[in-house]
């Protein structure tokens, strides 16, 4: 069987309570840094990962982000008229950059049940897993952080994920694995902690939101009972994963934004837009007359 990776599954049907009450009707992933959605950064990681297929698992109103994905004929037709085809060469690229797959999960249940719906799409291949509200910015001659797991996954056929060092009064807010850093610099993960509280481990390995899965993780999810919260947790299946399989860590280069934060998310614009020729300058000018003011 084959290790490359093809397929991606986003989660994207959560109700996006901390950008209330902008989210009320529009789908937080939609949420623009500078001038494109969060989500179109997202599936553009992973296109550049080789990925062809974009499992969306979505939940109700969140048919704007299938639109965004689709064809606006009048829009598209008007653009053509009015001879703006920079505007609809764009749109186009949009349209065409995957297969975009939407999936519906009926309830809230957890991240692991929001994997697990993407089983009948993904079958028997490997594949990416990449929160939407988690940002991975690398620049055009870096590996992205979907890339790096991909090509480690292709090279031991281990499901492999993105780990960062975090400080120790933050290990309670994501998940945390412990295990051994191997002579590669690639983590040998022996165990999985969903938001530990304090105290609970040494590790500061976080979880940021980037994982390559084979698809027997699909076997462990469907056995998992809900854990913290109620949820089917994600980490309880990588849990197994690690025992009965075996799972890497792996470090990475990209700047890694937390947009479902507002903190993360003002971050995300400020720097993406000095990334921005046509912004940078000005941008710049403006920031250093703002901290000349405060």
């Amino acid at each position: 069987m084959s290790r490359r990776v093809r397929k991606a599954i986003i989660p994207a049907a959560g109700l996006g309570t901390r950008f209330l009450p902008a989210t009320k009707t529009i789908p937080k992933e939609m949420l623009p840094i500078v001038d494109r959605p969060t989500i179109l950064l997202v599936v553009e990681e992973a296109v550049r990962a080789g990925i062809e297929d974009i499992i969306l698992i979505a939940g109700r109103q969140k048919t704007a982000i299938e639109d965004f994905f689709d064809v606006s004929y009048e829009l598209e037709d008007k653009l053509e008229r009015d001879g703006k085809l920079e505007y609809l060469g764009i749109l186009k690229r949009v349209r065409s950059l995957a297969n975009v797959i939407s999936v519906r999960q009926k309830q809230p249940l957890g991240l692991g049940h929001a994997v697990y719906c993407g089983r009948s799409v993904v079958g028997d291949e490997p594949f990416a897993v990449l929160l939407g509200d988690e940002l991975m910015s690398s620049r055009a001659n870096e590996e992205t952080t979907t890339e790096t797991l991909a090509k480690t996954y292709v090279a031991t056929g281990l499901s492999t994920v993105a780990i960062m060092e975090v400080p120790e009064s933050e290990t309670s807010k994501y998940g945390i694995v412990e295990g051994e850093t191997m002579s590669d610099g690639t983590l040998r993960v022996r165990n999985v902690i969903e938001k530990p509280a304090r105290g609970q481990t040494e590790s500061r390995w976080a979880l940021p939101g980037r994982y390559v899965f084979s698809s027997k993780i699909f076997n462990y999810l469907e056995n998992t009972k809900p854990g913290k919260n109620g949820e089917i947790q994600l980490t309880d299946a990588m849990m197994q994963v690690a025992r009965e399989d075996g799972l890497l860590g792996s470090r990475f280069q990209a700047r890694r934004y937390d947009a479902g934060d507002k903190l993360g998310y003002l971050q995300a614009n400020i720097e993406l837009a000095l990334d921005n020729p046509e912004l940078a300058a000005g941008l710049k000018t403006y920031l250093k007359q703002l901290v000349q003011k405060i």
